[in-house]
């Protein structure tokens, strides 16, 4: 897998920005006791997998760039997790917190993916045969 020139032309990266839209949105119906606890928590894992999938792409090394992808996904699961504890206090419903879910599945996966990608070895440039 040859690099991306910019972390902006990966549908992973475009589809996490989107979710910490989503994350924001919802979070403002969270009580205000909550705004430095679960609130916090779970603004700054959303926002997390993004700056995570930035940093990993100006890495200078491949095994760099995978590592910040999977701190990326973990970030996802810590994002999976306070949603449904802010569901389960009843900060959200059910229905407000399943497409969050599913979004954050889909990037889980994706990630998944672009780590295996990044882990695969990368193929030494072909000579050119002389002429």
């Amino acid at each position: 897998m040859s690099k991306p020139l910019n972390y902006r032309d990966l549908d992973v990266w475009k589809r996490s920005m989107d979710l910490v839209v989503d994350v924001y949105t919802i979070t403002r119906e969270f009580p205000r006791s909550e705004l430095y606890g679960l609130t916090d928590q779970v603004r700054r894992a959303a926002a997390s997998i993004p700056s995570n999938i930035a940093e990993g792409n100006g890495r200078f090394y491949r095994r760099e760039y995978a590592h910040h992808v999977s701190i990326a996904r973990g970030s996802v699961s810590e994002l999976s997790t306070c949603l449904e504890i802010a569901q389960r206090l009843g900060y959200v419903t059910p229905g407000q917190v399943a497409p969050l879910l599913k979004q954050a599945e889909d990037i889980s996966r994706m990630l998944l993916m672009l780590m295996r990608a990044l882990e695969r070895p990368s193929r030494p440039p072909v000579a050119e045969s002389p002429r």
